[in-house]
């Protein structure tokens, strides 16, 4: 991928601000720029983005509905009623019904937990899970990270007598189910002052709620923060305000004392003794968690997740991990044939937007396609497949551009949809396919703007490699967690070279290992750049070149710094 780069200069007044900041917090001036990039201009601002606290979490009865959700839990409680946990099969969801369903059973044992199967029942609300939970004389259901538009669905358990309680955070229709509470911070009417919780940290809320109303201690919460942790990272929600605060204790729980089910995927991955951070969840544990619902069923996640045996929470999590390699050989294959497909098709060649279709394709692994194609050809894309005459499938989107609103656009060509800005889950008549393409185009056309057609490199200080401290680095650790709103610094250092022993390496010789120095200082810096060996011609030229990277800890040598390099580029090339 081609890379544009970005830096603002700092203005004169910025750079005395940032020195300021910098020097009440004790910490490098560099670190102080970036806190005024993030919004952060006071010493107590400051304090807070590095020490976030549990007591400065929001009262979740601000949350619209949340009274009327816990009264009824406590009457369904009260009344011995049998309750449902429902959630849909992704991480998100999967954590969520864990967490509602390990913090409830601690007093009330009339539970059960239900996953849909993605490909009998489908995303969100299924009549079959209805009519189940009937038959079961289940009354009460708690459903969490979807739900939002379950119209007609929670209509149909209404006259079953069995009432819902939604836990979501997806984009809400105009008209709501007919639910007894909708716990959603992004309802129209909505009067929570954080709006970006995942489906996980809404089902978090309900249950700080439902604590505090019964005079459970805050601290019996505490040991599920591990699943917030684990939902905030692999959901991609933005990583600032209450979700910084439940990322940040989420991520010292996960690392101090994980639930075991979530400690027995964490063996499976290798990363028993390491620190866990938001990279190691989206990279490593997530997928784990998400193969069981992209392969066969999710339900089989959470039943490691509320597992508290650990030597048969390991047995369940390495037969997840054999899902997680069947996906990745699905992954592979489908990714090749939608790349050839784009690669075939001179219509996609200068469109805005992918649209792709393919027979055959596995419904559980299309959202994964449908990312790597947006990061190949940076751009909007849908990735859809078929079965019985209904294409269904997934959107994402480039940063910046709202997808949502595109989908919705088409609203009348679909037979369902739901998601948010960056992520949108979708289903049509194959017949519809078509059309469905050309006006998702076109829309994208006329609302994308020039700057979300190219992938940008976000600059966030042009150093040099004699700036690179291990105080900066100690005080760079302080920024974690990243996620999007706190990214991960992206560093500029011009005019360095290759010190002499930088090499190609990887199974395909697809990475560079590097020992560079600029011109500036003699220090010597390793660095790895995954999938840039196409590089290697110029810096072996005894040329200067241009990096951008983020500065990270050496995992195999604790304590040495190495650079994970993002782009290469001949120095005066810009």
């Amino acid at each position: 991928m081609h890379f544009k780069w970005n830096y603002d200069q700092p203005t004169p007044e910025q750079e005395k601000i940032a020195a300021e900041l910098a020097e009440k917090v004790g910490m490098s001036p560099i670190i102080g720029h970036l806190l005024l990039r993030r919004g952060i201009k006071t010493e107590s601002a400051a304090k807070r983005f590095f020490r976030p606290m549990l007591n400065e979490l929001i009262d979740p009865f601000l949350m619209n509905d949340m009274d009327v959700a816990v009264d009824r839990l406590n009457d369904a409680m009260g009344r011995k009623e049998r309750i449902m946990i429902y959630g849909d099969y992704d991480v998100d969801g999967c954590t969520a019904v864990s967490l509602v369903y390990k913090f409830l059973l601690q007093f009330y044992s009339n539970l059960e937990y239900y996953i849909p199967d993605r490909y009998e029942e489908g995303y969100g609300i299924s009549k079959k899970a209805l009519d189940y939970a009937a038959e079961q004389d289940v009354k009460l259901i708690i459903v969490l990270d979807c739900g939002i538009k379950a119209i007609s669905e929670i209509a149909y358990a209404k006259s079953l007598g069995i009432d819902f309680i939604i836990c979501d955070h997806h984009v809400p229709d105009d008209v709501l189910p007919c639910a007894v509470a909708i716990l959603n911070p992004k309802r129209v009417d909505s009067t929570y002052p954080f709006k970006d919780l995942c489906g996980c940290g809404v089902g978090f809320k309900f249950m700080q709620a439902f604590a505090k109303n019964n005079g459970i201690p805050f601290s019996q919460l505490i040991p599920l923060l591990d699943f917030c942790a684990v939902s905030i990272a692999a959901d991609i929600v933005p990583v600032v305000g209450e979700n910084r605060i439940l990322a940040y204790h989420g991520l010292k729980q996960l690392n101090q004392n994980p639930s075991v089910g979530l400690k027995s995927i964490i063996e499976i991955c290798g990363l028993t003794g390491r620190e866990i951070t938001m990279s190691d969840i989206i990279f490593r544990i997530g997928p784990r968690i998400n193969a069981s619902g992209r392969v066969q069923n999710g339900i089989e996640t959470v039943d490691l997740l509320v597992e508290k045996d650990f030597k048969k929470a390991l047995s369940e999590a390495i037969h997840i991990n054999e899902y997680n390699e069947q996906r990745k050989d699905i992954d592979k294959q489908m990714t090749e044939e939608a790349n050839q497909i784009v690669e075939r098709l001179e219509s996609q060649e200068h469109q805005p937007a992918i649209v792709l279709y393919g027979e055959g394709w596995k419904k559980g692994v299309v959202g994964i396609v449908a990312s790597r194609l947006t990061e190949m050809y940076y751009r909007p894309t849908v990735v859809l497949s078929c079965q019985d005459g209904i294409a269904s499938g997934s959107a994402r989107s480039v940063a910046g551009y709202d997808i949502y609103d595109a989908i919705k656009s088409c609203r009348d060509l679909l037979e369902n949809f739901g998601g948010h800005t960056y992520a949108v889950g979708l289903s049509l008549k194959v017949e519809n396919i078509q059309e469905f393409r050309r006006r998702f185009q076109e829309y994208v056309s006329n609302h994308i703007l020039p700057e979300q057609t190219e992938a940008l490199l976000e600059i966030e200080a042009v150093i040099d490699f004699k700036d690179i401290t291990k105080k900066l680095q100690n005080d760079l650790k302080k920024m974690a967690p990243h996620g999007p709103d706190n990214p991960k610094p992206l560093f500029c250092t011009n005019r360095v070279y290759d010190y002499g022993t930088s090499k190609v390496v990887g199974r395909q010789q697809e990475h560079i290992k590097l020992e560079l120095v600029d011109s500036r200082s003699s220090n010597v810096m390793n660095g790895i750049a995954f999938g840039q060996s196409a590089a290697a011609h110029y810096i072996k030229s005894r040329s200067s070149f241009d990096i951008i990277y983020t500065i990270e800890e050496n995992i195999y040598k604790r304590g040495e710094v190495q650079l994970q390099i993002e782009d290469i580029k001949p120095s005066d090339s810009l």
